[in-house]
């Protein structure tokens, strides 16, 4: 049963930085599912990608894994090749609780990593998901990370990224609204979307589009496609 997600239903005299701990993991489920517009279906479209551009005999890598959703999505879409998964996730309540869902077979073996994605070695990879992940990145350190990335990709490998944005000031604020408006429709109250906005203000930094287009340019990705997006949630995908 999917516990419902109470982090932020009662006044806290303080807030305190958002962490991906045992209390959020146990409800993460339903978080992701009432917090991110279009989330589900995200999920599935990643495993589509994969079974497009998966390349047998290579590593798949679900960064910034938590319970695993993208990784099994990538499982459930090459389970009759060959390959290798890693999950990898600093918290380490994420990756015990992932447990649960991610079971290799006799064709694809799921490694899970309890790590800084950052020191993950990327290596003879067709598929990288950063899914929500790079907004928790210091932003000085995402163009390593993409870098790091570019480089463990094989020729006709990509990087799928799924990402909270930033807009021009007037869109911003039109798509902030309905985004709020979407999590009071999924039944938050105007203090748990206060509380935790507050928690993550110093954690989640959102980029634009644009810069996310030029910083994968620039790497050196040779094709970048905007293919799913909700309000101020989207998802785009990378060619090598």
């Amino acid at each position: 049963m999917i516990k419902k997600d109470n982090v932020y239903n009662n006044p806290l005299e303080q807030i305190v930085d958002f962490k991906f701990d045992e209390k959020v993991a146990n409800v993460f489920e339903d978080m992701l599912k009432r917090s991110i517009p279009g989330y589900a279906l995200s999920i599935n479209l990643i495993g589509l990608l994969t079974r497009k551009y998966f390349i047998a005999d290579t590593n798949c890598y679900d960064l910034g894994s938590s319970l695993g959703a993208s990784s099994l999505a990538i499982f459930e879409n090459i389970k009759q090749m060959k390959g290798k998964i890693f999950a990898v996730d600093n918290s380490k309540e994420m990756i015990n609780r992932s447990k649960a869902y991610l079971k290799s077979n006799e064709n694809v073996e799921i490694v899970l990593l309890n790590e800084d994605i950052l020191q993950t070695k990327i290596e003879n990879a067709s598929i990288v998901v950063l899914n929500y992940t790079l907004q928790f990145i210091p932003k000085e350190k995402r163009d390593l990370l993409i870098q790091q990335i570019y480089n463990g990709l094989v020729e006709g490998g990509i990087l799928i990224i799924s990402e909270k944005l930033n807009f021009e000031q007037k869109e911003n604020e039109l798509m902030t609204n309905l985004y709020y408006d979407f999590k009071k429709m999924n039944g938050y109250s105007e203090m748990e979307i206060s509380q935790k906005r507050e928690a993550l203000e110093n954690v989640l930094i959102p980029e634009t589009l644009e810069i996310h287009r030029e910083r994968i340019y620039k790497i050196g990705f040779s094709d970048f496609y905007l293919w799913f997006r909700a309000f101020n949630f989207a998802s785009f995908f990378a060619i090598k």
